[in-house]
């Protein structure tokens, strides 16, 4: 055993704690100490053109600001970054891509950065689109020195089968697609196999760090940031506050400083926030007539809201099934969850409680009821690929009779990306229930014997709520079990790409 003079720094806590204490005893070498930094310049000086790097937050909610701005000045170019999306097309990664620095893009969401799309489409950029889930247990894996694993998310669709555009010719046909997953059946269900993901730096947005280098994190801004503090060669984190050794308590810290190596405490934060969504007093609602696409939402999602039982966790898409909390009985506590790390979402906030660190996976600005909890986006997916959400609710461009979902993107066109619905769907015992308008604008059929667009899911949907009418999807096939008062079985039938079975009992759309 070495003697303790060999040792250079122990950080230990006493009631007042002192870096030069700390610094008197150790077991490490105090050449591995975390690095903190007066700037993001000289953080990221020795970051070349070409690297590999993670970047931590989602949507806007807790980005590294101050390293992005950083990464524009260096002029490092040909980044591959792994992050969940690429903020917007004047703030966060959509600054990056302005200036044509990010060569490949591994993300889940395009969204609404309209210059993602049109580099993805236009093929000035690759994008390698992966499911939400997928890509945070990637990054989780590849920190925990797992080089790969086997999810049942994705398979039958093109991420498993291959082929998935990663870059487009100047014409429009593919330059490069996605190769096949290896798939395997486990226990009677079919998995395919991903491969962890690391990366020679992450740029990770922390709340607070202490001059140990241990990191907190606020509400949702915990999302991609904690995985990513730990799959890279080297973790820079940027901060709103440093504090003294001892002021966070060790059972509070969230990422132990073994997995940082430089800090450095942002000079602004601006803390964007893409969707200011704010509750609306009932006297300022109640007298204002809907209109009839707003009722035809409302009678969707009242449907919908039918679905919730007494104690249940749930998970419920961006926009349409985000209503149907709306409906929720005063009698009933349903849990919901939200992707993006939030378990007991609340009601949209007032404006004076909006807090940029606390979002929903719309990006909409939310409040969290007592009893609620905040964690990553790799414990999130944990949550929901383990079956421990009961009920998902999402929207969808086509429904097949036998279940199958397509709702991410339209080739060469649109592309919104998969987000967390693949991952969603894929969870076993989760009821699955899509909320959707009947037919697509010109009257194009949604609900089809075969979907045309790529899969987001194999025979997965249970249920269909339109303002039609409510279908089941069952081992004897689509069935019509209710139908709206103001409609009429040929009418459902004309407006249907597909046969369908009828109930014996068929009843009227149910309300709440």
């Amino acid at each position: 055993m070495l003697p303790l003079q060999h040792s250079s720094r122990l950080l230990w806590s006493v009631k007042k704690p002192s870096l030069e204490i700390a610094r008197c005893l150790s077991t490490t070498n105090y050449l591995f100490a975390p690095q903190f930094l007066n700037s993001a310049e000289d953080a990221l000086k020795d970051v070349p053109s070409g690297s590999k790097l993670l970047v931590g937050g989602f949507g806007l909610c807790g980005i590294p600001e101050n390293l992005i701005s950083g990464l524009l000045k260096s002029g490092a170019k040909d980044l591959t970054v792994v992050s969940n999306n690429a903020g917007v097309d004047d703030f966060g990664l959509g600054l990056l891509l302005k200036e044509r620095q990010i060569k490949r893009m591994i993300s889940s969401y395009v969204g609404e950065n309209a210059e993602f799309e049109r580099q993805y489409l236009k093929g000035e950029l690759e994008v390698e689109l992966t499911p939400q889930g997928t890509l945070a247990e990637r990054i989780r894996a590849g920190g925990a020195g797992i080089p790969a694993f086997f999810t049942p998310t994705a398979y039958g669709t093109l991420v498993h089968e291959g082929g998935s555009p990663i870059k487009y010719n100047n014409d429009g046909t593919i330059a490069i697609h996605s190769k096949r997953r290896e798939e395997r059946n486990f226990n009677g269900r079919n998995y395919i196999m991903e491969e962890g993901i690391t990366g020679d730096f992450a740029l990770v947005k922390a709340w607070k760090a202490d001059k140990a280098g241990n990191l907190i994190f606020n509400k949702t801004a915990m999302n991609f940031n904690l995985p990513m503090c730990k799959a890279a060669k080297i973790t820079i984190a940027e901060v709103e506050e440093i504090v003294e050794i001892g002021d966070i308590a060790p059972d509070q810290i969230h990422i132990p400083s073994i997995y940082v190596q430089r800090v450095i405490q942002g000079d602004m934060y601006e803390k964007r926030i893409e969707r200011v969504t704010l509750s609306q007093p009932k006297e300022d609602s109640s007298d204002k007539p809907l209109s009839a696409a707003a009722k035809m939402r409302e009678k969707i999602v009242r449907r919908a809201a039918c679905e919730f039982q007494d104690g249940m966790y749930a998970n419920l898409g961006i926009g349409m099934p985000m209503l149907a909390s709306n409906f929720i009985p005063d009698n009933m506590t349903v849990h919901l969850q939200s992707e993006n790390g939030i378990l007991g979402l609340g009601p949209f906030p007032t404006r004076d409680e909006v807090d940029p660190d606390l979002i929903n996976a719309g990006k909409q600005t939310v409040t969290a009821i007592p009893g609620s909890s905040y964690f990553s986006s790799d414990e999130s997916f944990a949550m929901i690929r383990g079956g421990h959400v009961q009920l998902t609710i999402l929207g969808a461009m086509q429904v097949a009779k036998n279940g199958d979902l397509a709702n991410w993107m339209i080739p060469g066109k649109m592309v919104k990306g998969m987000g967390g619905a693949m991952d969603l769907v894929a969870a076993a015992g989760t009821k699955v229930v899509v909320t959707m308008e009947h037919t697509a604008k010109g009257g194009a059929h949604k609900i089809l014997e075969n979907c045309s667009l790529p899969l987001t899911g194999k025979g997965c949907v249970d249920m269909i709520i339109t303002e039609m009418g409510v279908f089941t999807i069952t081992d004897k096939g689509l069935t019509l079990i209710e139908i709206d008062q103001d409609t009429n079985l040929e009418a459902v039938r004309a407006a249907t790409g597909c046969k369908f079975n009828v109930a014996d009992d068929l009843k009227p759309m149910q309300q709440l």
